[in-house]
């Protein structure tokens, strides 16, 4: 965790040092960028209410800086055109809002150097509590954290990019749960509360608990208004949930990603099987729940948070975005435009709802990432999303259109949108969004 400290009851300082450390990984000594010298970096936790002071103090050799993923605040804090150079400092001085009590994290968002410092292992935690967490059937559960990330590794150093690697964004052929290959977690109580966080940059997760249900409770942007069961939960890059297992009987029970097939490519790079698809996806255990004895039954709570529904009669405007990729993955855009900081590509006005038609015209899925402004999905190929939720990561998938209802609420300013295959970003998936007063 990272050690924090309050100069005064309504104030919390921390501070993040990114740097090059040699650290332990599935038995290999290997050279890494962490924060604070930890690989995933330290959990930041925080409180809705909290004055927080975050410096950030680059001793890398190459310029970087943070987003801070999910947390609602201004552009002008959460800078995405911000670059700190080696050596220097910069505060990230903001209030955590109410309704933010949640699962989020921080990694790095300089533009051309996100992924080879995300897969080296720029990635961190942030866990937000709030008045919910008191809720009696939260309060009582095993909370624990899972930060999925994957690695591999060329010597001591972490591997570099291949020319396919920048095409279909880069998997790491070691798995890790918290910095572990495997780890094996006891169970401590009858309800377990996992908050799952995708930290890799292209690997998805569908995931699944043997002989369990999971509980969605929530997603990115908060908590649902009760739970949904479901028999797995796919996570892709950037995305985060929360769910609920009811432990009753003893016994090891696996975690494991299901795998899924991503990626409609050309044969040819590397990754791809018979026909141009990628192979076929294999099961992967991903960490074992150990549960020691028999437990009894636990509740779930029956109501969570209020989820106040978007309507799109109240849209003020429609947009279409669209997803391309140039061929083999030779550029990647939005709207036909590759990223240029200098230009601002969707204009918005503060206290509208607009409604945005995000469309992939690519043969891969593409994560779309929106900063500042948290979303709902409305549907997915024309069909409603049958629950509503707070998201600000939500999976495309190819000839796909997913409406979104966007509400430009808060803050001004420019901040961006994305694929969150850092690889595609990095590649020119992205966009502007400037809005004013």
């Amino acid at each position: 965790m990272l050690p924090t400290h309050q100069p005064r009851p309504d104030v919390v300082q921390a501070w993040l040092v990114a740097r090059d450390v040699a650290a332990s990984v599935a038995g290999t000594r290997a050279i890494l960028k962490t924060y604070n010298g930890s690989f995933p970096g330290p959990v930041l936790r925080l409180h809705e209410g909290d004055r927080v002071q975050l410096a950030l103090t680059n001793q890398l050799a190459e310029p970087t800086n943070l987003h801070l993923h999910g947390l609602r605040v201004s552009a002008s804090i959460d800078d995405p055109f911000l670059s700190v150079a080696p050596g220097k400092s910069v505060v990230y001085e903001f209030t955590v809002p109410p309704g933010s009590a949640g699962t989020h994290w921080y990694h790095p968002h300089l533009h051309e150097r996100v992924a080879r410092q995300l897969f080296a292992g720029l990635a961190g935690p942030i866990v937000v509590t709030g008045a919910i967490d008191e809720l009696p059937e939260l309060k009582v559960a095993d909370d624990r954290l899972l930060v999925l990330k994957d690695l591999s590794l060329a010597g001591d150093r972490p591997a570099p990019h291949t020319a396919a690697d920048w095409v279909l964004g880069k998997e790491g052929d070691l798995v890790l749960v918290n910095g572990v290959v495997g780890p094996v977690l006891p169970a401590t109580r009858s309800l377990l509360r996992l908050r799952l966080l995708n930290a890799s940059n292209a690997r998805y997760y569908r995931l699944a608990l043997d002989d369990h249900p999971l509980h969605l409770i929530a997603t990115d942007g908060g908590f649902l208004d009760r739970p949904v069961e479901m028999a797995e939960v796919l996570l892709a890059p950037g995305e985060r949930a929360e769910v609920l297992i009811q432990l009753e009987r003893a016994g090891t029970f696996d975690l494991v990603d299901l795998g899924y097939a991503r990626s409609r490519m050309a044969m040819g790079m590397g990754r791809m099987g018979a026909g141009g698809r990628e192979r076929t996806p294999r099961s992967t255990r991903l960490a074992t729940i150990a549960v020691p004895t028999a437990f009894s039954s636990a509740a779930l709570p029956a109501m969570l948070g209020k989820v106040s529904v978007l309507s799109p009669d109240q849209a003020r405007s429609t947009r279409r975005l669209v997803l391309g990729e140039g061929m083999m993955g030779a550029w990647f855009s939005i709207n036909g435009r590759p990223f240029d900081p200098r230009r601002v590509d969707l204009r918005g006005r503060l206290g509208t709802l607009e409604i945005w038609d995000v469309e992939n015209r690519g043969r891969m899925d593409h994560p779309f990432h929106l900063h500042t402004y948290p979303f709902q999905i409305l549907s997915r190929g024309g069909t409603p999303e049958p629950f509503a939720a707070w998201k600000d990561v939500v999976n495309v998938r190819p000839g796909e259109i997913v409406r979104l209802a966007v509400p430009l609420r808060d803050f001004t300013g420019r901040t961006v949108y994305h694929c969150h295959i850092a690889e595609h970003e990095d590649r020119g998936m992205m966009g502007v969004l400037e809005v004013s007063a």
